[in-house]
């Protein structure tokens, strides 16, 4: 990933994108580059457009987050409700079927 933001880097400057310089960058953040590789992406960006390919590609940028609640608890919400009372019938029903099973132990 490096290679790639080495080349972002100098595409961002207005700098050409060679082995020469991404190598450079490379070797300036400290990082052993590999010929290879550095050729292998140059190769690969010289038939790119990089702006129309940025222009076009997914935001990756997280939505606004909401402002957070207050701290109390809020009421239960009308969607919240039928789940309580969902909870309230199926352990009705387990209480029920527990003194079944002492008629026949």
């Amino acid at each position: 990933m490096e290679y790639v933001y080495a080349a972002m880097l100098l595409h961002k400057a207005g700098k050409q994108i060679d082995e020469e310089s991404v190598t450079k960058v490379l070797q300036s953040a400290g990082i052993q580059a590999d010929s290879a590789r550095v050729k292998a992406l140059v190769a690969a960006l010289s038939e790119v457009n990089i702006d129309e390919a940025i222009k076009s590609a997914p935001s990756f940028m997280p939505a606004v987050a909401a402002p957070a609640a207050a701290t109390t608890p809020a009421a239960p919400t009308a969607e919240q409700k039928p789940k309580v009372e969902e909870k309230k019938e199926e352990k009705k029903e387990e209480e029920a079927l527990e003194g079944l099973g002492s008629l026949f132990g």
